[in-house]
């Protein structure tokens, strides 16, 4: 007999947006039932961005050693990688940081969970397992999943995604990856530091959603390092070649072309998480984009809000947790709070990061006939120079009166750079504020000030303004 629950908010989905509203919630001594039917901590944690990021760290390791000599530091002629210690290395990073998102923490906060698929059996109840749930909202916080197109033969050949990719403990001699998003792009270079011959074959352009001057950066970083990356190319066939290689066959343009390697990584894009939900029961639209929401990300079912990637749009982690505390003041406190997405930043983690917030400068040229476009390259600061880290520019747009519309940055630490002009957007600030700030020198900071201080240079050519400083020499 199913066993009837009446809790004040039912989340659905134990990743980063659904914990957050849970947490959250119980913290203010409300009653939660969350839901997850596979791992606590959803795809970051297990498949995204936290194991992403290890093998970026160990490649970077890698790659690091291998540069040593530039430093005039001498290292062995060989560098050894072991892909076992590589897997155990990201293993370990995962359990680390897993407590935090444990079934047994959110216990302890007072929140039941629940290990089971959910369904909508009408617009007010949900099941799961062996109990009923009638609460009096939901959060829908269910993800996305690796989308895998419809390439011939694909089917019938091995393949990795990112869900299965960081279970790998052997060399990958020759990856072939579809895709040259920032999955792919990630991956690309990470598996190339660690040894591998790595090809990349992309349907459009690598890094399609950043600034095309600052990707151009990147790539032709990584295309030093021995990426090979062909770009405009439709996978036509895949197939696998003997007892453990593949080919892939694709076109560009009228030609064909076959590719052989030993293993594929499909990187084109996700999924949203919404079949097996009963969304339908429920009278939640949606389209195999996302669930359709409200202005204050409401379902067209008014008890049911839905955050994070299931609604498409900017699928990142931290626009999840973004989601997560708006949903929260509604949840609460009946406070109407509204996405506000051109203050997202986002980050691609290869080496040259390539980080962004705001508007594009083609985007800032649509709203303003009159914008500036202000620039500084990394082979100018003193600290990029000392770290022999000079590949690498900011730009920042703004309107004619200065205020900061956007900004992308291509470089080392460009990461960590983007949140302060993340902060900067948020607060409407302007470049004569980030112009009046002091950076500590040596920094790489210090590049966002100058881009932000040659906003005033036309100044220092201006007659009249000269003119007046003349004047002024006139009383001492």
């Amino acid at each position: 007999m199913s066993t009837i629950l009446t809790p004040d908010i039912c989340v659905i989905g134990g990743g980063s947006g659904g914990l957050t509203v849970a947490a959250v919630a119980a913290s203010f001594g409300v009653d939660v039932v969350l839901i997850e039917k596979g791992k606590m901590g959803g795809d970051c944690l297990n498949y995204g961005c936290v194991p992403s990021k290890a093998i970026l760290a160990a490649g970077k390791s890698a790659y690091a050693i291998s540069e040593a000599k530039n430093f005039g530091i001498g290292v062995g002629k060989d560098i050894k990688v072991d892909f076992k210690k590589v897997n155990a290395h990201i293993k370990s990073v995962i359990n680390t940081i897993a407590p935090n998102d444990s079934v047994e923490r959110f216990t302890s906060l007072g929140v039941k969970v629940i290990e089971a698929g959910a369904v909508f059996s009408d617009p007010k109840t949900v099941t799961a397992g062996d109990y009923t749930i009638k609460a009096r909202r939901y959060v829908i916080a269910t993800g996305s999943s690796p989308f895998v197109p419809p390439i011939p033969g694909l089917d019938k050949t091995p393949y990795f995604t990112n869900e299965t990719l960081f279970e790998n403990t052997r060399k990958l001699s020759h990856l072939i990856i579809i895709g040259g998003g920032p999955i792919g792009m990630e991956m690309a270079q990470a598996h190339r530091r660690l040894g591998c011959e790595v090809t990349v074959i992309e349907a459009q352009k690598a890094f399609g959603q950043d600034d095309p001057e600052l990707v151009d950066i990147v790539v032709r970083k990584i295309r030093e390092e021995g990426v090979k990356l062909i770009e405009g190319a439709s996978v036509s066939e895949v197939k696998k070649r003997g007892k453990t290689g593949v080919s892939v066959t694709y076109k560009v343009g009228n030609v064909e072309t076959q590719i052989d390697g030993t293993d594929i990584l499909v990187a084109t894009g996700r999924a949203v998480n919404v079949n097996g939900l009963g969304l339908e029961e429920a009278g939640i639209d949606y389209t195999p984009k996302g669930i359709k929401t409200k202005a204050d990300l409401r379902t067209t079912n008014k008890r049911v809000y839905a955050i994070g990637d299931v609604i498409g749009g900017l699928q990142f982690t931290h626009v999840a947790g973004y989601h997560a505390g708006l949903v929260i003041r509604g949840l609460l406190f009946r406070k109407k709070a509204v996405p506000n997405n051109n203050i997202i930043p986002w980050v691609t983690y290869t080496e040259p990061e390539i980080a962004h917030v705001g508007m594009n400068e083609e985007a800032a040229h649509k709203l303003a006939k009159n914008i500036h476009v202000l620039r500084f390259p990394y082979h100018e600061n003193d600290r990029a120079i000392a770290e022999r880290k000079t590949s690498g520019m900011i730009k920042m747009i703004s309107n004619k009166k200065g205020k900061i519309l956007g900004v992308t940055i291509a470089g080392a630490n460009a990461g960590e750079m983007i949140n302060m002009w993340a902060l900067a957007l948020s607060k409407d600030m302007s470049v004569k504020d980030v112009a009046s700030y002091i950076p500590p020198y040596p920094t790489m900071s210090e590049i966002g000030k100058r881009a932000a201080t040659s906003f005033y240079a036309p100044l220092t050519r201006k007659p009249i303004i000269r003119s007046v400083i003349k004047f002024l020499r006139v009383f001492g």
